[in-house]
């Protein structure tokens, strides 16, 4: 058994990894220009991510839209963001393009080009939860950044609480 369980993880882990690469795109320093200059942390750019939004359940789906921002200095080409629900989602999801699925909880999702002192667009996902549950935690945080460094995590990694009443929350 304890075999059987090694080979499946290394599967997972080796899926992961593909999804990642297919959501991510290559790790290359997209948005890198001007590194060299002001605001440049260890020779790559700084940019400052936030994400803005509203989400409401009803019958176990979930429905999200949210707008990433950029506070600067430095745009970024592109960068991905995790959402990761408390409750498993159902094994049948119709994700938007940009976005894929990563593991029985997470949602991986491109932003798109985020302009320095500016805003993305604005990503419409909604999801099936397994059951129906009561309520559900969504957390959001951004796990690449277009290869610019972010210092300020307070704006880009943040739980939401969600109740299965139709009601929107809003961040």
């Amino acid at each position: 058994m304890r075999d059987l369980c090694g080979r499946v993880a290394g599967a997972l882990v080796g899926t992961a990894a593909v999804v990642a690469v297919a959501v991510l795109g290559p790790a290359g320093p997209a948005g890198a220009v001007g590194a060299a200059s002001a605001g440049a942390v260890g020779g790559a750019p700084e940019a400052d991510l936030a994400f803005h939004g509203r989400l409401w359940m009803d019958g176990g789906r979930v429905e999200l839209r949210m707008t990433p921002q950029n506070h600067g200095p430095f745009g970024v080409a592109d960068a991905t963001v995790r959402l990761r629900w408390s409750a498993p989602l159902a094994d049948e999801q119709r994700l938007p393009a940009g976005c894929a699925r990563s593991g029985a909880r997470a949602v991986l999702c491109r932003t798109g080009a985020l302009p320095a002192d500016g805003w993305g667009r604005t990503l419409a996902v909604a999801v099936r939860l397994r059951g129906e549950p009561a309520e559900v935690t969504l957390g959001i945080d951004t796990v690449w950044g277009g290869g610019a460094v972010d210092r300020n995590h307070r704006n880009d990694r943040q739980e939401v609480l969600v109740l299965d009443t139709g009601d929107s929350y809003v961040f």
